[in-house]
């Protein structure tokens, strides 16, 4: 329901990972009041992870879920709020920006765009269980974790590749899975996974399940051969899926310039295509998708914001 006196925001930043809790901060402390609209996976990807070793300023390393609740905590001293839910609609040819989250209308000046991406997995029970628990989607952020141990990618595009590459610095072995003999990462990135004596490949294989969920760590994958339907058991300590990510932009779609993969576009900086919005982290970075690059990005993104309103106050809108 919108109320015709409905109090209009300065700010909205509408997701709750690195980037959303970074552009908090920092926006609540410049006294712009934030609501955070926390998002369909509150706190983001990292949420989904175990320990975080990467992050600089914890040297023993830290837990996923905890750093985000120290931003969280963080941002929250400074006077942000937040707001369970998601974005079902927007209009930004409004001006206050028209937002529709759980069914309320909320209203507001700034907007910063920080909902993610979501990386595709393949759908099996045992996944959901295991991931973060030797079942990842991220190399670099995982990696580290299966040193002198057997792993497996599962994907056929350069991410699956540079994945595998990357993984040869840690694991003994890592065996890439995909379901068809040719491969859509580019002919380079192949040969190069190719001729690394640590990299073996197996198609046309698809994974039919990850063992154990029952011991809460991954043991074995079970593939299928995708023309012989023959069912063979790998022993691995870990399972890499590299299959891609999907930006979280659905609901923008059509209001904001986005690439092809439907990933936000930026220019001068972190403003997006319409005056007054803002982008930060990975709705808008499918290159680097890392915690303290969203943070950096959220960073930006705030401060671009703040001077944003700082010219609207004092053209008096």
């Amino acid at each position: 329901m919108e109320h015709p006196e409905a109090t209009v925001e300065k700010l909205v930043i509408v997701g709750s990972g690195c980037a959303g809790l970074t552009a908090a901060i920092y926006a609540a402390r410049a006294e712009l009041a934030p609501l955070v609209v926390e998002g369909h996976e509150p706190g983001g990807q990292l949420t989904l992870t175990t320990l975080v070793e990467n992050y600089p300023g914890f040297p023993d390393g830290i837990l996923g879920p905890e750093l985000i609740d120290r931003m969280r905590q963080q941002a929250t001293r400074f006077g942000a709020r937040f707001v369970p839910g998601a974005l079902t609609a927007v209009d930004l040819q409004q001006r206050p920006f028209r937002l529709e989250v759980n069914g309320s209308v909320l209203r507001t000046h700034g907007l910063i765009v920080a909902s993610g991406a979501s990386a595709r997995l393949l759908g099996l029970e045992s996944e959901k269980k295991l991931l973060g628990h030797g079942v990842s989607t991220c190399a670099t952020c995982d990696g580290y974790f299966f040193r002198g141990r057997e792993v497996a990618v599962v994907g056929g595009g350069d991410t699956a590749m540079e994945e595998a590459i990357f993984l040869t610095k840690f694991a003994t072995r890592v065996t890439v899975i995909h379901r068809r003999n040719q491969f859509r990462a580019t002919r380079i990135l192949v040969d190069r996974a190719r001729q690394n004596e640590k990299i073996r490949f197996l198609t046309p294989y698809v994974v039919q399940d990850i063992l154990d969920p029952e011991r809460g760590a991954v043991e074995a994958v079970v593939v299928r051969h995708v023309e012989t339907g023959q069912i063979e058991r790998l022993p691995v300590e870990g399972l890499f899926v590299a299959i891609g990510h999907d930006p979280n932009t659905a609901v923008f779609r059509g209001q904001l310039e986005m690439d092809a993969a439907g990933y936000l576009v930026t220019r001068n900086g972190t403003a997006a295509s319409v005056e007054g919005v803002f982008v930060a982290g990975d709705v808008a970075d499918h290159v680097y998708r890392q915690a303290v690059t969203a943070a950096g990005a959220g960073c930006m993104a705030a401060l671009d914001a703040e001077r944003y309103l700082q010219k609207l106050a004092e053209a008096g809108r």
